[in-house]
């Protein structure tokens, strides 16, 4: 039950992401790094308890990313026609 709720939280995200155009993906992008840059110092401090969350963020960075790259293909496809 627990990887179904992982895999509906996973969809919804991309669902969200994939509902922003393209200079929000990039605001998206620019927060998602920041927050992983605080999680990073707050690991290094010891004062990170759940390290799942370093994981958690950096693909939620490769997420926003990938989709960033669809639509930007898509528009690069959609000039060429």
């Amino acid at each position: 039950m627990a990887k179904t709720k992982q895999s509906t939280d996973k969809q919804a995200r991309a669902q969200a992401l994939r509902e922003k155009d393209v200079a929000g993906l990039r605001e998206e992008i620019v927060s998602l790094q920041k927050a992983h840059f605080g999680l990073r110092m707050q690991a290094a401090t010891q004062q990170l308890s759940n390290n799942n969350v370093l994981r958690q963020t950096r693909r939620d960075i490769a997420r926003a990313k990938t989709i960033l790259n669809q639509k930007l293909a898509a528009e690069q496809a959609a000039k060429a026609n």
